[in-house]
């Protein structure tokens, strides 16, 4: 885990690669691989130097975009990027470089050994002025250039410890913390929801507390990434927050013993006679979440279902595939185009639970990629009424690719589109009641939820 890019050079990646920052969530759809050749290569140990790595390192990442990044781009593009980033993170050093300008000609082992020379000759002119661990922030440098050139956010490289961070998040965590789940809003305020039953909970965090502190130290201008590294740590140790409310003042001061926590991505109850179902992300167990949340609704006799979907940035295909299917009995649920054409029809598994009507689902701005799959699907088979405001929009599907360095490349490999062809990206999915409110983590489920309030009564109306 290479803590140095993460708290120096990322900072300085932020400004050159654009990134889109939601309420919460993943804001992708991805579906995880293993990089050609990447085993070979983590198990050569002592056969290749620190040099031979960056270079091969360099050679995947290039040949992977070559082969599945959605759209051609120019073959200088890469070789461009890595420089520029490089240029830029010497420069934030206060180090003006000078590189070799090197030119791309389209073959691939060329132009990977033209990536090749322009780092090495940033290693070993630059790197004694940047400290013991130069070599390596400048090939996390290098690769995150690579991939940023494309002008895509979702095509990033993820360093080990960021890779790590995603797998537990998509995994529904077994990590050291303390159980909450954490937003960062526009403005870079960090707002957290502590989980029933854990310790959080326990020592009194209310929903909608913005952190200000943690250990002491002002959390102010960090990524939402820092400040879960800063909360997390191992169990049985203490973290001590500072909070005040999201709307209102005094401070309140709490030291916390970590534990070993499991995030659920579902938070289930029966309200009004209606089975209320919130879904935080599309992870591996949120599909068998689900499942359980809609059985217990119709054990209790259900009038109606609710799946919130707010504030879902996403997460994986399958999960949206296997959460629509508990809904829809047969048909395409999504199908993916990659750079060529060629179409991949995703259907329904055959699974699907049955009765389960009248169904409202709610959508925000910030309801992305994966959560925009089921609810686009919802809606196109007319098995559930939309509540809410226009959805984020955001119709690529990321392959995540591992690098033997522990870390990843998050690649856009295709687009999709709904079972009617509607293509989202940059559109979104309009509600078919639209019911504007605040974007506030602390407004959902409580008495001020407009949103909620209008799906129950459209459910009042559907269950006549």
């Amino acid at each position: 885990m290479i803590e140095p890019m993460t708290v120096r050079a990322r900072a300085l990646l932020a400004a050159l690669i654009v990134v889109v920052v939601a309420v919460a969530g993943f804001l992708f759809v991805s579906m995880r691989n293993s990089m050609a050749n990447a085993g070979a290569l983590a198990n050569a140990g002592p056969l290749l130097d620190g040099q031979q790595n960056d270079a091969a390192m360099l050679d995947l990442a290039l040949r992977k975009m070559d082969s599945v990044y959605y759209k051609p781009f120019a073959p200088q593009t890469p070789l461009s990027g890595e420089a520029t980033a490089l240029r830029a993170y010497l420069k934030h050093e206060h180090i003006e470089a000078t590189l070799p300008h090197e030119i791309a000609t389209g073959d691939p082992s060329h132009d990977a050994q033209a990536l090749a020379t322009v780092l090495d000759f940033a290693q070993q002119h630059y790197a004694k002025r940047l400290g013991a661990n130069a070599d390596t922030d400048l090939t996390e440098v290098a690769l995150s250039g690579m991939l940023a050139s494309v002008n895509d956010p979702y095509t990033i490289y993820l360093s080990p410890k960021e890779n790590q961070g995603l797998q537990e998040s998509l995994d529904g965590g077994n990590f050291g913390g303390i159980g909450v789940y954490i937003y960062q809003m526009k403005d870079g305020t960090v707002v957290v929801q502590p989980i029933e039953g854990l310790p959080a909970a326990h020592a009194g965090v209310k929903p909608g507390d913005v952190v200000d502190t943690i250990d002491g130290a002002s959390i102010h201008g960090l990524t939402l990434d820092r400040v879960e590294q800063l909360i997390r740590g191992t169990a049985g140790t203490v973290v001590s927050l500072t909070v005040h409310p999201y709307h209102g003042k005094g401070e309140r001061h709490y030291a916390i013993t970590r534990e070993i926590i499991h995030v659920p991505t579902v938070r289930a109850k029966m309200e009004d006679g209606y089975d209320y179902i919130r879904l935080s992300d599309f992870g591996t167990t949120s599909a068998a979440e689900v499942k359980h949340a809609l059985l217990q609704g119709k054990a209790h006799h259900a009038k109606g279902y609710i799946l919130d979907l707010r504030n879902n940035g996403g997460g994986l295909v399958d999960a949206a595939v296997h959460i629509s299917s508990l809904f829809i009995p047969q048909g395409t649920i999504v199908s993916t185009i990659d750079r060529n054409g060629n179409k991949d029809v995703q259907e329904a598994l055959g699974n699907a639970i049955g009765g389960l009507q009248p169904l409202v689902v709610l959508v925000n701005k910030y309801t992305a990629s994966a959560s925009e799959i089921t609810a686009g699907a919802l809606q196109d088979y007319h098995l559930a009424k939309l509540v809410g405001t226009k959805t984020f929009g955001k119709g690529v599907v990321q392959s995540i690719y591992d690098t033997p360095d522990g870390g990843a490349l998050k690649i856009t490999t295709a687009r999709y589109v709904t079972p009617l062809g509607r293509y989202i990206q940059h559109k979104g999915i309009m509600p078919d009641i639209v019911v504007n409110q605040k974007v506030d983590p602390a407004l959902i489920d409580t008495p001020a939820d407009k949103q909620l309030a209008a799906a129950k009564a459209e459910l009042r109306v559907l269950s006549r």
